[in-house]
């Protein structure tokens, strides 16, 4: 079924394209005050070096600097520090280069100005903790663990740090604050993307504590202290404004199969829930529509969904959601695929994952049984013995994830 694979490809590029920040952040910035004082420029996500790098073609900073993940930085950029860092658990890399950029906006004045680019992965990505670096990567993974969506995982994140949650923005302070956001969440809730460090926060610290009960959380004295600290609800020094969503992912990835003759048929861009039960339900799309099917079809999901770990084996929920597909669209004329926007999936070098309907006839013979290979959280090997996975390498952009079903009808 190289056909499908090639149709697949096809729109995963089509996407990414249409979604990378570098016009968006230049559109915003023509909206963007003059500062009187010096213009300071930070970055943070897995898109921060491309919206730097788009934003200093058009505008001259006095310096500034750029966090984001390994292997994410292209190349220099003239007076801005470039420095990468762990996702999705924080290391010191990132707070050390978080510690740089607190520096460099302190004791700035009224007249200067901080342009603050934030993408998704900024939460891991740019932290000062206010617990050992070591209990926060373990809250992390705990977190990450037992499924917490990202919101739960933000309410939690802001109360254990210095920079979260409006905190940065009063380190700005008087300076002023343009926030140019690249949503990576459901809805675009800007307390919430990269944990919101220059956005009031909406959250408590009695959901927060609701957080900690429902996952059953094992925090220290101090962490728990944290969480009883109220952060920012009001901010006069800060103009945000948002450039992307994955509205526009799915959108994009529609006009693709248009190109290529299917009929789109958006389903949802907030895609919230298991990412095997959203391949269930994607390859459950497929068998309703496959004997009725007089053309080709797609089904496209756009948002986040989560993956409770289970087993010890390597994957993402993107590799999870296509693998749980695989026997349902078995023999049929179709194939799922989904992949994230960034060019990552959890912990690996994929984007994401593909499977037709041969795709689980392959991996018995390889020996391989899905639900085994679910249950262990082992997605990518088995995808990539099957040529399942879907890579891109870092893409410079990061507006959530999006899954498709491709149906061609037989013969055609």
């Amino acid at each position: 079924m190289d056909y499908l694979r090639n149709d697949a490809d096809r729109i995963v590029a089509a996407g990414i394209h249409a979604v990378l920040p570098d016009a968006a952040v230049k559109r915003a910035i023509k909206d963007m005050p003059k500062p009187e004082g010096k213009l300071i420029l930070v970055a943070i996500g897995k898109a921060a070096w491309q919206m730097a790098s788009a934003a200093c073609d058009v505008l001259d900073v006095d310096d500034g600097i750029v966090i984001t993940k390994y292997d994410h930085v292209k190349e220099a950029i003239p007076g801005v520090t470039c420095c990468e860092a762990g996702h999705p658990v924080p290391d010191q890399n990132g707070f050390d280069a978080a510690a740089k950029a607190v520096e460099l906006v302190s004791g700035l004045t009224a007249d200067d100005m901080v342009l603050f680019l934030v993408s998704g992965g900024g939460s891991a990505l740019f932290e000062s903790p206010v617990v050992s670096g070591d209990e926060l990567k373990d809250i992390t993974s705990q977190l990450l663990a037992c499924g917490a969506d990202i919101v739960e995982m933000n309410t939690i994140r802001k109360r254990l740090s210095n920079v979260k949650g409006g905190r940065f923005a009063k380190i700005c302070s008087p300076a002023k604050v343009f926030s140019i956001v690249l949503s990576d969440i459901i809805g675009d809730p800007l307390d919430m993307i990269a944990s919101g460090p220059a956005y009031p926060d909406t959250s408590t610290c009695e959901q927060a504590q609701a957080i900690v009960a429902k996952y059953g959380l094992k925090l220290s004295e101090a962490a728990s202290d944290a969480l009883k600290v109220e952060t920012p609800k009001s901010l006069d020094n800060v103009e945000t404004m948002v450039t992307g969503s994955v509205r526009e992912l799915c959108k994009a990835a529609a006009a693709q199969c248009v190109v290529l003759g299917y009929e789109p048929v958006i389903l949802t861009d907030r895609l919230d829930c298991e990412a095997r039960d959203a391949g269930k339900m994607l390859g459950d799309k497929i068998c309703e529509n496959a004997a009725s099917a007089d053309k080709p079809l797609a089904f496209i999901a756009g948002g986040e969904t989560v993956v409770h770990l289970t087993g010890t084996g390597l994957g993402g929920r993107n590799q999870e959601l296509a693998l749980a597909a695989a026997p349902v669209i078995a023999g049929k004329n179709a194939a799922v695929f989904s992949f994230g926007s960034d060019g990552t999936d959890g912990p690996t070098d994929a984007a994401g994952g593909y499977v037709d309907g041969d795709s689980l006839a392959l991996l018995t013979e390889k020996g391989l049984d899905v639900s085994e290979v679910l249950a262990d959280n082992d997605a990518y090997h088995a995808l990539k013995k099957v040529n399942g996975l879907i890579m891109t390498g870092p893409t410079g952009t990061n507006v959530n994830d999006v899954a498709v079903a491709l149906l061609r009808p037989q013969n055609k």
